[in-house]
């Protein structure tokens, strides 16, 4: 079987996205064991709660260079929620700006709706060609909990992602991929068969990697 690690480093919700990606066909295993995360065919950054704390908690057990050295290495990645959020440069939360892993162009700030967080099931906008969503209806709906998104796609595009988004009164970034780097500001685990789907997809993508390895 594929072997999956999601990286615990003290963020929530990981007992769900474990459950849902073995429902997907992987192996997984939930470790702030950096060595297991280095060696995994796909590695899980989860995420909820402020930028600023899941950055000191990916700072505190050091994960930083080992997400980036996978990224470099062509070694798959999936961000979750404000998982996905701290692969962009930075974060800003209540006009405090805090440094991310940089792995994506641009930055998280605040969405500019009449209501936040932004909670429930939303439709997305896939791009043709996107890897994640593959099978999927065109105006599929996952599950959103969040007050904060990456606003622009610009930065996303321009650095050659492929770029899916959503609209809370205005338009967010939902999922990006770029090469072996996927990330979606909605819960997969959470949304039910389009959120199952979407894991599978991302599971049966790590195969090639480990034949290859």
């Amino acid at each position: 079987m594929t072997a999956v690690v999601i990286l615990d480093y003290g963020s929530g919700n990981l007992r769900s996205a474990e459950r849902a990606l073995a429902r997907a066909g992987a192996d997984v295993v939930v470790t702030p064991d950096l060595g297991a995360a280095a060696e995994a065919d796909g590695l899980v950054v989860p995420g909820v709660g402020a930028y600023a704390a899941c950055m000191a908690g990916i700072d505190a057990v050091g994960a930083g260079p080992v997400i980036a050295e996978r990224v470099a290495a062509g070694r798959p990645v999936l961000g979750i929620c404000v998982g996905m959020q701290i692969l962009f440069e930075y974060g800003e939360e209540h006009g405090v700006v805090t440094r991310g892993l940089g792995l994506l162009p641009g930055g998280v700030t605040r969405l500019p709706a009449r209501r936040v967080p932004h909670m429930g099931w939303n439709a997305v906008d896939a791009p043709p060609g996107s890897a994640l969503f593959a099978g999927l209806a065109a105006g599929t709906r996952f599950y959103f909990v969040h007050s904060y998104a990456a606003l622009s796609a610009a930065d996303l595009d321009a650095a050659g992602a492929v770029v899916t988004t959503c609209t809370h009164d205005a338009p967010f970034v939902a999922a990006a991929e770029r090469g072996p780097l996927a990330a979606t500001q909605f819960h997969p685990e959470k949304s039910a068969d389009a959120g199952a789907a979407l894991l599978r997809n991302w599971v049966l993508s790590l195969a090639p990697v480990r034949a290859s390895a």
